[in-house]
This record gives C-alpha cells, structure tokens and sequence, in this order.
C-alpha cells in the first residue's frame, strides 16, 4: 500500500524540476555559510545551528508547534536536500517520510540519522523515537553533529569544536539543575499524564512515573479507544495525579475531558515533539527543557515551585 507520504514525494519530485530552475531564491542556502545543511525537525535543527555557528546555514524542514508524525512533505523540502551538504534526521519512525525525500532529490549530501548514536531507554521493547527528552542523548547527537560537520568542512573544525564543546557545557549544566529540581519533590508526587507517550526518556532520567497517555502509543497518529479512555480516568483517580499535561503539537480537546472526568487539573501545554515558536519559552531546545521543568514541578508539587535552571 502506498502511503500519503510517499504520493505527497512523487508530487513533491515533479514540482521540485520545475523549481529547481528558480536559483534566484537562495535564502535556504545561507551563501554566507560554508555549509548547507538540512535538519528535519526544529530540535535537531537547534543542535545544528549550536554547532554550526556561522559556517553552517541550516534549513529547517518541521515548523515549530508542528507535529512531525504527520508531516507530508512539499517541494521545497525536495530542493532543500538536493542542495544540501549535510542532512541531519531525527531517526525512528519520527521522520521516515524523509526517505522517498533522499530518494528522488538526487542528492550527494551525508544523511545522518542521531537516533543511531544516542542512547536508548532501558528494557527493550518498541523502538522510541524521542530521544532527545533526555539531555544526555542530546550531548551525544551533538558530538555526532560536530564530527558530520568537520567531514563536511574540514577547515571549519577549531569553530564546529568549540561550538560544540560550548553548548555541551550548557547541556550538561541543565542536566544537573533538572535532576537537582526533581528530586526536590518526594518521589511519590511525581506522576506524570501526558498527550501520547513523547516523555519517556525524561522520566526515566529523572525518575519520573509515566501513569498513562491520552493516546497510549509513541505516535499522535494513534487514537484511543472509549474503553481506554474509561481506564485512564480511573488509572488517574486512583493514583492521586493532580495534574494532566497536554501538549503543544496535539489537539487537547480529549486531554481537557479526561481530566475534567478525573477531578484533575489541565497544565501548561508542554514541548514534546516540537519546540516552540520564535520568542516563546520553547524557541530553543534549552528553552523546551527549562519551561517543561518549571511547569512539571508546578503540577507534581501542587504549588508554584520555581527550580533554579
């Protein structure tokens, strides 16, 4: 059977060769920048500019607030990885409507899928592609950037290096300010509901309860049945969770009825698939985490609680 994504890249391929004649347009291209380099979503994107500095002029394909399980891709996504040096994926089934894109575009760019290097979640099961929840994973794909980058412009190395070197300070810094704020509420307070099951990394890192999803499943493009929704009501009750968190990508209609039926609070919606849009506390990958501490240790703790990050 032939997939959405796989007509919208056949589309895609034809509107590109007519595209491809537009070279007036380089504002994707960044000619400024020693390297081209195309990142599928916002968070990798974010890494990649970290890096990159001003020797790499990143293009990035997701929109914030936009939810990557459901993209379908366009010709401009098609020319952007024809031109490109380097692209730079997320990996599992996040993104894998870039395939049929690598597949037509006729690219010689490097494809690197950070999924790969990264560290996966303890106790096996289906492959999760949210790697980055865990700021430890994101010290690593960051590695693997710098190094991708260096192959690509070997006489950018001393810049992509300290770069590097520089925002992985930052990261291992939020790491510990995020664990020292979470193990200031007693373990037991530390339930965590959400829209679909995006925060899986986070909670094993800091040792967080995952009581259930909205739509048990690692993809939004799940549903969740009446009688699940029934379970989760009570799952919610019995555990004592007073807060539910939705998130930024994903419709929280359901969200919103689940814990009206639970006696349960509605939180900030959170950055799970995506970053926030351009001046929001979710613009930045370091934003994201930051934002989604303060507001989690709000609802776990029942009270405005303000972690130092």
């Amino acid at each position: 059977m032939i997939s959405h994504a796989s007509i919208a890249v056949r589309w895609a391929v034809l509107a590109a060769a007519a595209l491809s004649a537009c070279a007036g347009d380089d504002r994707d291209r960044g000619d400024f920048a020693a390297t081209t380099v195309v990142a599928t979503t916002s968070q990798v994107a974010d890494f990649a500019r970290a890096v990159g500095g001003n020797r790499a002029a990143v293009r990035q394909i997701l929109q914030p607030n936009s939810d990557p399980h459901e993209y379908e891709p366009r010709p401009s996504d098609v020319k952007a990885v024809a031109d490109a040096a380097v692209v730079l994926r997320s990996g599992g089934d996040l993104d894998e409507w870039l395939d049929g894109v690598l597949e037509n575009a006729g690219s010689d760019a490097t494809a690197v899928a950070l999924i790969e290097g990264v560290k996966t979640r303890r106790g096996g099961g289906e492959v999760d592609p949210h790697w980055w929840q865990n700021p430890r994973n994101a010290v690593l794909a960051v590695a693997k950037i710098r190094d991708v980058l260096i192959a690509a412009d070997p006489a950018g190395r001393a810049a992509y290096t300290a770069n590097a070197a520089a925002y992985v300070a930052k990261l291992r810094a939020l790491d510990r300010a995020i664990a020292s704020c979470m193990r200031s509420i007693p373990a037991a307070r530390r339930k965590l509901v959400t829209d679909h099951d995006a925060l899986g990394y986070y909670a094993e890192r800091y040792e967080i309860d995952v009581i259930g999803t909205v739509i048990p499943a690692l993809s939004t493009q799940a549903q969740a049945s009446a009688g699940e929704v029934s379970r989760l009501v009570r799952t919610i009750r019995a555990a004592g969770v007073s807060t539910i968190f939705p998130e930024s990508s994903v419709n929280a209609k359901l969200t919103r009825a689940i814990a009206r039926d639970a006696g349960a609070k509605v939180g900030p919606a959170l950055y799970a698939d995506t970053l926030g849009a351009e001046g929001s506390a979710g613009e930045t990958y370091i934003g994201s985490l930051r934002f989604n501490t303060q507001a989690l240790a709000a609802g776990f703790d029942g009270a405005q609680r303000r972690c130092q990050l």
